[in-house]
Protein backbone atom coordinates (compact mmCIF):
# COMPACT_ATOMS: atom_id res chain seq x y z
CA UNK A 1 0.00 0.00 0.00
CA UNK A 2 1.64 3.72 -1.01
CA UNK A 3 1.77 5.98 2.05
CA UNK A 4 0.45 9.06 1.60
CA UNK A 5 2.73 12.15 2.76
CA UNK A 6 -0.08 14.54 3.06
CA UNK A 7 -1.94 12.43 5.46
CA UNK A 8 1.17 11.25 7.49
CA UNK A 9 1.93 14.86 8.07
CA UNK A 10 -1.46 15.52 9.05
CA UNK A 11 -1.52 12.16 11.51
CA UNK A 12 1.69 13.90 12.94
CA UNK A 13 0.31 17.11 13.98
CA UNK A 14 -2.73 15.77 15.36
CA UNK A 15 -0.85 13.58 17.08
CA UNK A 16 1.87 16.49 18.79
CA UNK A 17 -1.48 18.46 19.31
CA UNK A 18 -3.66 15.69 21.16
CA UNK A 19 -0.70 15.52 23.28
CA UNK A 20 0.53 18.65 24.06
CA UNK A 21 -3.59 20.07 24.52
CA UNK A 22 -3.89 18.35 27.58
CA UNK A 23 -1.46 20.33 29.49
CA UNK A 24 -3.12 23.64 28.70
CA UNK A 25 -6.52 22.24 29.54
CA UNK A 26 -5.24 21.61 32.65
CA UNK A 27 -3.05 24.33 33.27
CA UNK A 28 -5.50 27.23 32.84
CA UNK A 29 -7.95 25.45 34.99
CA UNK A 30 -5.21 24.79 37.96
CA UNK A 31 -3.71 28.15 37.50
CA UNK A 32 -7.22 29.63 37.92
CA UNK A 33 -8.19 27.84 40.90
CA UNK A 34 -4.65 28.34 42.65
CA UNK A 35 -5.67 32.16 42.58
CA UNK A 36 -9.21 31.92 43.95
CA UNK A 37 -8.26 29.71 46.57
CA UNK A 38 -5.28 32.00 47.25
CA UNK A 39 -7.66 35.02 47.29
CA UNK A 40 -10.22 33.16 49.84
CA UNK A 41 -6.99 32.79 52.56
CA UNK A 42 -5.87 35.99 52.36
CA UNK A 43 -10.10 37.16 52.69
CA UNK A 44 -11.44 34.63 55.03
CA UNK A 45 -8.22 33.58 56.89
CA UNK A 46 -8.55 30.45 56.94
CA UNK A 47 -6.24 27.80 56.46
CA UNK A 48 -7.75 24.94 54.75
CA UNK A 49 -8.45 27.29 51.45
CA UNK A 50 -4.16 27.89 51.50
CA UNK A 51 -4.43 24.22 51.85
CA UNK A 52 -5.73 24.06 49.03
CA UNK A 53 -3.20 26.37 46.96
CA UNK A 54 -0.24 24.76 48.02
CA UNK A 55 -1.58 21.38 47.37
CA UNK A 56 -2.39 21.83 43.58
CA UNK A 57 0.76 24.42 42.88
CA UNK A 58 2.94 20.76 42.53
CA UNK A 59 0.38 19.39 40.27
CA UNK A 60 0.23 22.37 38.31
CA UNK A 61 3.91 22.85 38.19
CA UNK A 62 4.53 19.66 36.40
CA UNK A 63 1.66 19.93 33.72
CA UNK A 64 2.79 23.71 32.82
CA UNK A 65 6.38 22.44 32.47
CA UNK A 66 5.03 19.44 29.85
CA UNK A 67 2.69 22.04 28.06
CA UNK A 68 5.71 24.18 27.43
CA UNK A 69 7.60 21.39 25.99
CA UNK A 70 4.92 19.53 24.00
CA UNK A 71 3.90 22.91 22.81
CA UNK A 72 7.00 24.07 21.25
CA UNK A 73 7.00 21.10 18.91
CA UNK A 74 4.18 22.41 17.01
CA UNK A 75 5.60 25.53 15.75
CA UNK A 76 8.25 23.88 14.41
CA UNK A 77 5.80 21.29 12.44
CA UNK A 78 4.56 24.34 10.55
CA UNK A 79 8.00 24.69 8.84
CA UNK A 80 8.64 21.10 8.70
CA UNK A 81 5.48 19.43 7.53
CA UNK A 82 3.60 22.62 6.20
CA UNK A 83 6.10 24.71 4.65
CA UNK A 84 3.91 26.12 2.11
CA UNK A 85 0.97 27.02 4.58
CA UNK A 86 3.73 28.92 6.74
CA UNK A 87 5.30 30.73 3.77
CA UNK A 88 1.66 31.49 2.66
CA UNK A 89 -0.09 31.96 5.84
CA UNK A 90 2.82 33.66 7.66
CA UNK A 91 1.14 37.39 7.53
CA UNK A 92 -1.31 36.33 9.98
CA UNK A 93 0.13 33.27 11.96
CA UNK A 94 3.63 34.54 12.60
CA UNK A 95 2.25 37.81 14.27
CA UNK A 96 -0.63 36.02 16.49
CA UNK A 97 2.06 33.64 18.01
CA UNK A 98 4.56 35.90 18.26
CA UNK A 99 1.89 38.67 20.49
CA UNK A 100 1.18 34.86 22.54
CA UNK A 101 5.17 34.99 23.78
CA UNK A 102 5.05 38.52 24.42
CA UNK A 103 1.91 38.68 26.11
CA UNK A 104 1.41 35.46 27.56
CA UNK A 105 4.39 33.58 27.82
CA UNK A 106 6.31 36.18 29.39
CA UNK A 107 3.77 36.91 31.90
CA UNK A 108 3.52 33.49 33.18
CA UNK A 109 7.88 33.51 32.53
CA UNK A 110 8.48 36.41 34.86
CA UNK A 111 5.83 35.46 37.73
CA UNK A 112 5.94 32.00 38.00
CA UNK A 113 9.16 31.82 39.96
CA UNK A 114 7.70 34.11 42.22
CA UNK A 115 4.01 31.80 42.43
CA UNK A 116 6.35 28.39 43.05
CA UNK A 117 8.91 29.37 45.14
CA UNK A 118 8.15 32.95 46.37
CA UNK A 119 5.92 30.94 49.93
CA UNK A 120 7.36 33.16 52.94
CA UNK A 121 9.82 35.16 50.22
CA UNK A 122 7.75 37.38 49.56
CA UNK A 123 4.50 39.15 50.97
CA UNK A 124 0.94 37.28 50.81
CA UNK A 125 -0.49 40.07 48.45
CA UNK A 126 2.68 39.75 46.32
CA UNK A 127 2.49 36.34 45.91
CA UNK A 128 -0.92 36.18 45.53
CA UNK A 129 -0.78 38.84 42.62
CA UNK A 130 1.70 36.58 41.41
CA UNK A 131 -1.00 33.53 40.77
CA UNK A 132 -3.60 35.95 39.13
CA UNK A 133 -0.72 37.15 36.97
CA UNK A 134 0.37 33.80 35.91
CA UNK A 135 -3.29 32.57 35.55
CA UNK A 136 -4.51 35.59 33.45
CA UNK A 137 -1.26 34.37 31.29
CA UNK A 138 -2.21 31.36 30.80
CA UNK A 139 -5.83 32.49 29.31
CA UNK A 140 -3.95 34.99 27.12
CA UNK A 141 -1.91 31.83 25.80
CA UNK A 142 -5.32 30.32 24.53
CA UNK A 143 -6.14 33.84 23.67
CA UNK A 144 -3.81 34.47 20.90
CA UNK A 145 -3.88 30.56 20.43
CA UNK A 146 -7.39 30.58 19.33
CA UNK A 147 -7.29 33.32 17.57
CA UNK A 148 -4.81 32.17 15.08
CA UNK A 149 -6.64 28.24 15.09
CA UNK A 150 -10.21 29.82 14.64
CA UNK A 151 -8.90 32.42 11.83
CA UNK A 152 -8.17 29.64 9.83
CA UNK A 153 -11.68 28.07 10.10
CA UNK A 154 -13.60 31.74 9.35
CA UNK A 155 -10.64 33.85 7.85
CA UNK A 156 -11.48 37.15 7.78
CA UNK A 157 -9.81 40.78 7.61
CA UNK A 158 -7.19 39.21 4.92
CA UNK A 159 -7.10 39.69 0.89
CA UNK A 160 -5.24 37.25 -1.10
CA UNK A 161 -2.46 38.87 -3.27
CA UNK A 162 -0.06 36.24 -5.58
CA UNK A 163 -1.37 33.79 -3.69
CA UNK A 164 -0.51 34.75 -0.31
CA UNK A 165 -2.64 36.32 2.47
CA UNK A 166 -2.07 40.53 3.48
CA UNK A 167 -4.63 41.16 6.76
CA UNK A 168 -6.39 44.37 6.24
CA UNK A 169 -7.66 44.59 9.45
CA UNK A 170 -6.23 43.07 12.50
CA UNK A 171 -9.53 43.63 14.70
CA UNK A 172 -11.39 41.24 12.07
CA UNK A 173 -8.54 38.90 11.97
CA UNK A 174 -8.43 38.46 15.96
CA UNK A 175 -12.19 38.52 16.58
CA UNK A 176 -13.09 37.06 13.67
CA UNK A 177 -16.72 34.92 13.33
CA UNK A 178 -15.67 31.73 15.21
CA UNK A 179 -13.48 33.11 17.61
CA UNK A 180 -15.70 34.17 20.73
CA UNK A 181 -17.38 30.58 20.36
CA UNK A 182 -14.34 28.67 20.35
CA UNK A 183 -12.53 30.65 22.94
CA UNK A 184 -15.58 31.03 25.35
CA UNK A 185 -16.35 26.91 24.45
CA UNK A 186 -12.19 26.25 25.56
CA UNK A 187 -12.08 28.34 28.20
CA UNK A 188 -15.20 26.51 30.03
CA UNK A 189 -13.89 22.85 28.85
CA UNK A 190 -10.56 23.80 30.64
CA UNK A 191 -12.52 24.75 33.95
CA UNK A 192 -14.29 21.83 33.41
CA UNK A 193 -11.97 19.55 32.87
CA UNK A 194 -10.05 20.67 35.89
CA UNK A 195 -13.29 20.55 38.15
CA UNK A 196 -13.17 16.80 37.26
CA UNK A 197 -10.04 15.90 38.17
CA UNK A 198 -10.24 17.74 41.84
CA UNK A 199 -13.48 15.90 42.14
CA UNK A 200 -11.84 13.07 41.29
CA UNK A 201 -8.67 13.38 43.61
CA UNK A 202 -11.38 14.51 46.51
CA UNK A 203 -13.57 11.06 45.99
CA UNK A 204 -10.01 9.24 46.22
CA UNK A 205 -9.00 10.68 49.32
CA UNK A 206 -12.63 10.40 51.33
CA UNK A 207 -12.93 6.90 49.98
CA UNK A 208 -9.41 6.12 51.03
CA UNK A 209 -10.22 7.96 54.42
CA UNK A 210 -7.30 10.60 53.95
CA UNK A 211 -7.19 14.29 54.14
CA UNK A 212 -11.10 14.01 54.83
CA UNK A 213 -11.47 18.12 55.77
CA UNK A 214 -9.28 18.90 52.85
CA UNK A 215 -11.34 16.83 50.65
CA UNK A 216 -14.57 17.48 51.24
CA UNK A 217 -13.60 21.21 50.74
CA UNK A 218 -12.30 20.80 47.10
CA UNK A 219 -14.61 18.33 46.95
CA UNK A 220 -17.87 20.71 47.54
CA UNK A 221 -16.12 23.50 45.70
CA UNK A 222 -15.34 21.26 42.38
CA UNK A 223 -19.06 20.05 42.35
CA UNK A 224 -20.86 23.62 42.77
CA UNK A 225 -18.58 24.57 40.02
CA UNK A 226 -19.58 21.68 37.80
CA UNK A 227 -23.35 22.57 38.51
CA UNK A 228 -23.01 25.83 37.34
CA UNK A 229 -20.50 25.53 34.14
CA UNK A 230 -21.87 22.37 32.60
CA UNK A 231 -24.88 24.29 31.91
CA UNK A 232 -23.33 27.43 30.76
CA UNK A 233 -21.25 25.04 28.50
CA UNK A 234 -24.30 23.22 27.07
CA UNK A 235 -25.60 26.59 25.76
CA UNK A 236 -21.93 28.08 24.41
CA UNK A 237 -22.15 24.90 22.56
CA UNK A 238 -25.56 25.51 21.31
CA UNK A 239 -24.13 29.37 20.16
CA UNK A 240 -20.97 27.83 18.96
CA UNK A 241 -23.11 25.36 16.68
CA UNK A 242 -25.12 28.26 15.02
CA UNK A 243 -22.50 29.79 14.29
CA UNK A 244 -20.96 26.96 12.72
CA UNK A 245 -23.93 26.11 10.87
CA UNK A 246 -23.58 29.85 9.63
CA UNK A 247 -20.10 29.27 8.62
CA UNK A 248 -18.89 25.82 7.96
CA UNK A 249 -22.42 24.49 7.35
CA UNK A 250 -20.54 21.35 5.71
CA UNK A 251 -18.97 20.44 9.38
CA UNK A 252 -22.23 20.19 10.44
CA UNK A 253 -23.59 17.93 8.28
CA UNK A 254 -20.86 15.44 9.05
CA UNK A 255 -21.66 15.95 12.97
CA UNK A 256 -24.71 14.89 12.12
CA UNK A 257 -24.58 12.45 9.29
CA UNK A 258 -26.76 14.21 7.12
CA UNK A 259 -26.25 13.22 3.48
CA UNK A 260 -29.20 14.89 1.02
CA UNK A 261 -30.30 18.96 2.26
CA UNK A 262 -33.16 18.30 4.66
CA UNK A 263 -36.16 20.36 6.23
CA UNK A 264 -37.09 19.07 9.53
CA UNK A 265 -34.10 17.14 9.95
CA UNK A 266 -33.93 14.61 12.25
CA UNK A 267 -31.58 13.73 15.09
CA UNK A 268 -29.42 11.02 14.52
CA UNK A 269 -28.56 9.22 18.00
CA UNK A 270 -26.55 6.44 16.49
CA UNK A 271 -25.25 5.46 12.63
CA UNK A 272 -22.76 3.80 10.76
CA UNK A 273 -21.78 6.14 7.80
CA UNK A 274 -21.05 4.90 5.06
CA UNK A 275 -18.90 7.82 3.31
CA UNK A 276 -18.77 5.48 0.04
CA UNK A 277 -22.39 5.17 -0.59
CA UNK A 278 -23.69 8.62 0.84
CA UNK A 279 -25.36 7.24 3.33
CA UNK A 280 -26.23 5.83 6.94
CA UNK A 281 -26.47 2.23 8.42
CA UNK A 282 -28.37 1.20 11.39
CA UNK A 283 -30.28 4.65 11.79
CA UNK A 284 -31.47 5.77 14.66
CA UNK A 285 -33.39 8.86 14.33
CA UNK A 286 -35.69 11.37 16.52
CA UNK A 287 -37.59 13.23 14.12
CA UNK A 288 -37.19 17.33 13.59
CA UNK A 289 -34.59 17.65 16.29
CA UNK A 290 -31.87 18.15 14.24
CA UNK A 291 -33.49 21.03 13.03
CA UNK A 292 -34.91 22.18 16.16
CA UNK A 293 -31.64 22.43 18.02
CA UNK A 294 -29.37 23.75 15.25
CA UNK A 295 -31.58 26.29 13.66
CA UNK A 296 -34.34 26.43 16.90
CA UNK A 297 -36.97 25.83 14.28
CA UNK A 298 -38.54 22.73 14.23
CA UNK A 299 -38.76 22.74 10.26
CA UNK A 300 -35.64 24.48 9.30
CA UNK A 301 -33.41 23.59 6.78
CA UNK A 302 -30.53 21.67 7.51
CA UNK A 303 -27.48 21.61 4.12
CA UNK A 304 -26.67 17.82 3.82
CA UNK A 305 -23.15 16.31 2.39
CA UNK A 306 -24.35 16.13 -0.25
CA UNK A 307 -24.80 19.65 -1.23
CA UNK A 308 -21.13 19.87 -2.05
CA UNK A 309 -18.50 17.99 -3.99
CA UNK A 310 -17.36 14.57 -2.40
CA UNK A 311 -13.76 16.34 -2.30
CA UNK A 312 -15.34 18.75 -0.27
CA UNK A 313 -16.12 16.62 2.24
CA UNK A 314 -14.09 16.07 5.46
CA UNK A 315 -14.06 12.46 6.54
CA UNK A 316 -17.77 11.72 8.23
CA UNK A 317 -17.21 9.18 10.50
CA UNK A 318 -14.77 10.70 13.15
CA UNK A 319 -16.15 13.67 12.63
CA UNK A 320 -20.10 11.70 13.39
CA UNK A 321 -18.37 9.58 16.09
CA UNK A 322 -15.80 12.40 18.07
CA UNK A 323 -18.82 14.82 17.98
CA UNK A 324 -21.61 12.31 19.85
CA UNK A 325 -18.60 11.11 22.12
CA UNK A 326 -17.83 14.82 23.21
CA UNK A 327 -21.36 15.45 23.66
CA UNK A 328 -22.28 11.92 25.65
CA UNK A 329 -19.65 12.88 28.09
CA UNK A 330 -20.97 16.57 28.18
CA UNK A 331 -24.51 14.87 29.87
CA UNK A 332 -22.74 12.47 31.72
CA UNK A 333 -21.23 15.49 33.73
CA UNK A 334 -23.89 17.58 34.09
CA UNK A 335 -25.50 14.36 35.25
CA UNK A 336 -23.13 13.78 37.71
CA UNK A 337 -22.89 17.89 38.56
CA UNK A 338 -26.18 17.91 39.52
CA UNK A 339 -26.70 14.54 41.57
CA UNK A 340 -23.77 16.00 43.63
CA UNK A 341 -25.85 18.65 44.56
CA UNK A 342 -29.02 16.90 44.89
CA UNK A 343 -26.63 14.36 47.39
CA UNK A 344 -25.20 17.15 48.81
CA UNK A 345 -28.73 18.76 50.18
CA UNK A 346 -29.51 14.88 51.28
CA UNK A 347 -26.01 15.32 53.22
CA UNK A 348 -24.81 12.26 51.70
CA UNK A 349 -21.83 13.91 49.40
CA UNK A 350 -19.15 13.03 51.13
CA UNK A 351 -19.94 9.49 51.99
CA UNK A 352 -21.78 7.65 48.99
CA UNK A 353 -19.45 5.24 48.05
CA UNK A 354 -20.98 4.68 44.84
CA UNK A 355 -20.92 8.45 43.66
CA UNK A 356 -17.52 9.00 44.92
CA UNK A 357 -16.15 5.87 42.92
CA UNK A 358 -18.06 7.25 39.68
CA UNK A 359 -16.39 10.57 40.16
CA UNK A 360 -12.49 9.10 40.61
CA UNK A 361 -12.84 7.27 37.91
CA UNK A 362 -14.22 10.34 35.90
CA UNK A 363 -10.70 11.89 35.87
CA UNK A 364 -9.98 11.33 32.28
CA UNK A 365 -13.36 12.05 30.79
CA UNK A 366 -12.82 15.95 30.28
CA UNK A 367 -9.65 15.70 28.32
CA UNK A 368 -11.37 12.90 26.16
CA UNK A 369 -14.32 15.13 25.72
CA UNK A 370 -12.00 18.08 24.43
CA UNK A 371 -9.80 15.93 22.48
CA UNK A 372 -12.71 14.57 20.87
CA UNK A 373 -14.34 18.10 20.47
CA UNK A 374 -10.95 19.31 18.38
CA UNK A 375 -11.28 16.00 16.49
CA UNK A 376 -14.75 17.44 15.48
CA UNK A 377 -13.10 21.06 14.44
CA UNK A 378 -10.21 20.65 12.79
CA UNK A 379 -11.16 17.11 10.72
CA UNK A 380 -14.40 18.70 10.29
CA UNK A 381 -12.81 21.75 8.32
CA UNK A 382 -10.68 19.05 5.80
CA UNK A 383 -10.12 19.37 3.27
CA UNK A 384 -9.38 22.89 3.87
CA UNK A 385 -6.87 23.94 5.81
CA UNK A 386 -7.81 27.84 5.71
CA UNK A 387 -11.33 27.47 4.78
CA UNK A 388 -12.37 28.28 1.57
CA UNK A 389 -9.02 29.56 0.61
CA UNK A 390 -6.23 26.82 1.03
CA UNK A 391 -6.95 22.94 0.84
CA UNK A 392 -4.65 20.95 3.22
CA UNK A 393 -3.42 19.31 0.18
CA UNK A 394 -1.72 22.07 -1.71
CA UNK A 395 0.04 23.54 1.69
CA UNK A 396 2.17 20.27 3.01
CA UNK A 397 5.64 19.87 2.09
CA UNK A 398 6.82 17.77 -0.13
CA UNK A 399 8.49 15.60 2.36
CA UNK A 400 9.27 11.37 1.05
CA UNK A 401 6.36 9.73 2.63
CA UNK A 402 9.26 6.67 4.65
CA UNK A 403 10.54 9.81 6.52
CA UNK A 404 7.54 10.90 8.09
CA UNK A 405 6.53 7.51 9.40
CA UNK A 406 9.96 7.30 10.98
CA UNK A 407 9.52 10.56 12.22
CA UNK A 408 5.90 9.55 13.45
CA UNK A 409 7.42 6.20 15.04
CA UNK A 410 9.56 8.45 17.26
CA UNK A 411 6.85 10.95 18.52
CA UNK A 412 4.48 7.97 19.23
CA UNK A 413 7.76 6.28 21.23
CA UNK A 414 9.17 9.53 22.94
CA UNK A 415 5.70 10.76 23.97
CA UNK A 416 4.04 8.02 25.26
CA UNK A 417 7.42 7.55 27.67
CA UNK A 418 7.05 11.35 28.61
CA UNK A 419 3.56 10.71 29.23
CA UNK A 420 4.33 7.79 31.54
CA UNK A 421 6.54 9.97 33.32
CA UNK A 422 4.30 12.89 33.47
CA UNK A 423 1.63 10.75 35.27
CA UNK A 424 4.23 8.54 37.68
CA UNK A 425 4.80 12.49 39.45
CA UNK A 426 1.38 13.22 39.10
CA UNK A 427 0.04 10.31 40.51
CA UNK A 428 3.11 10.75 43.15
CA UNK A 429 2.06 14.07 44.34
CA UNK A 430 -1.49 12.80 44.80
CA UNK A 431 -0.58 9.79 47.48
CA UNK A 432 1.53 12.38 49.19
CA UNK A 433 -1.12 14.83 49.84
CA UNK A 434 -1.77 18.17 51.07
CA UNK A 435 0.70 19.17 53.59
CA UNK A 436 -0.60 20.41 56.79
CA UNK A 437 -1.14 24.36 57.69
CA UNK A 438 -1.24 25.77 60.85
CA UNK A 439 -4.90 26.49 62.68
CA UNK A 440 -3.98 29.82 64.44
CA UNK A 441 -6.53 32.08 64.24
CA UNK A 442 -9.12 29.58 62.96
CA UNK A 443 -11.61 27.09 63.45
CA UNK A 444 -11.48 25.42 60.53
CA UNK A 445 -10.75 21.54 60.32
CA UNK A 446 -7.23 20.70 58.79
CA UNK A 447 -5.27 17.47 58.32
CA UNK A 448 -3.00 16.42 61.43
CA UNK A 449 -1.42 13.54 58.46
CA UNK A 450 2.18 15.70 57.70
CA UNK A 451 3.86 17.80 60.19
CA UNK A 452 2.62 21.36 60.49
CA UNK A 453 3.89 24.59 58.65
CA UNK A 454 3.25 28.05 59.03
CA UNK A 455 1.15 29.64 56.44
CA UNK A 456 2.72 31.90 53.83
Amino acid sequence: MELDPALLSRIQFALTISFHIIFPTLSIGLACYIAIMEGLWLKLRQPIYLQQAKFWIKPFAITFGMGVVSGLVLSYQFGTNFNKFSEIASPVIGPLLNYEVLTAFFLEAGFLGIMLFGWNRVSEKIHFGASVIVAVGTILSAFWILAANSWMHTPAGVIIENDHILVTSWLKVIFNPSFPYRFAHMLIASFITTLVVIASVSSYYLLKKRHQPFAKKSLGIAVAGLVVLTPVQAMVGDLHGLNTLEHQPVKVAAMEGIWETEQGAGLRLFAIPDQAQTKNDFEIIIPKLASLILTHDINGTVQGLNAVPENERPPVAVVFYSFRLMLGIGVFLLIMAYLGLWLAKKGSLFTNTYYLKALKWSAPLGFIATLSGWYVVEVGRQPWLIQGLFRTSDLVTPLPAERILISLIGFVVVYTLLFGVYLYFFKKLIRQGPEVISAENSTDPVDSNTKQVKPA
